[in-house]
């Protein structure tokens, strides 16, 4: 009798633990890498626009530099970077994200606080993240940097981003590629 009542308390957890993997992605053990095709996504930005890869890759080149969380030590640290170091990046003809999985609304809040002034895409759902193998066993993004050419394949992947450095490492990494300077930016 106490085992079927041990075992009947248990159900609600097991109900409780099946919700939750239908929700959180496993990641994906499939890496994204040089020369594969990006896959496309679309999501909200903290400046309030939606950004799909397809529609930006008619114009320039994309670099996504995803980062586990906001709010955290070493994501503020890339943000300021990317934000006092941007000039650098802007020399190219790309545009330039952070992601995340967090929702947009701390996107939002992140985004301000750190006077960001490139978009932060926020990646709830956590797909996106899968797709480019970012996804880690704790549900958030690795600190990965992907850099996308106008063909949509991908031209670099860094996985060993140094958060203080990431804006100097961009620039460079996009010079050794080859990536067109910009001739005026908006």
């Amino acid at each position: 009798m106490l085992a079927l009542r041990t075992s009947i308390a248990f159900i609600p957890l097991f109900a409780a633990l099946s919700l939750y993997a239908e929700v959180e992605p496993a990641p994906s053990d499939e890496l994204l890498d040089v020369g594969d095709t990006a896959p496309d996504w679309e999501l909200p930005g903290s400046d309030g626009k939606t950004y799909r890869l397809s529609k930006l890759l008619e114009d320039r080149a994309v670099v996504l530099a995803w980062y586990p969380k906001a709010y955290t030590r070493g994501c503020t640290i890339e943000c300021k970077s990317l934000k006092e170091q941007g000039h650098l990046i802007r020399e190219f003809d790309v545009d330039y994200f952070m992601a995340s999985v967090d929702p947009i609304e701390q996107q939002k809040g992140f985004s301000e606080q750190q006077g960001a002034d490139f978009p932060l895409l926020a990646d709830a759902t956590r797909k996106t993240a899968d797709a480019y193998g970012v996804l880690s066993e704790r549900g958030l993004a690795k600190r990965h940097t992907f850099y996308i050419g106008m063909d949509g394949k991908v031209l670099h992947v860094d996985r060993n981003v140094e958060p203080k450095s990431a804006a100097v490492d961009i620039a460079a990494a996009l010079a050794t590629l080859g990536v067109k300077r910009a001739e005026t930016r908006k």
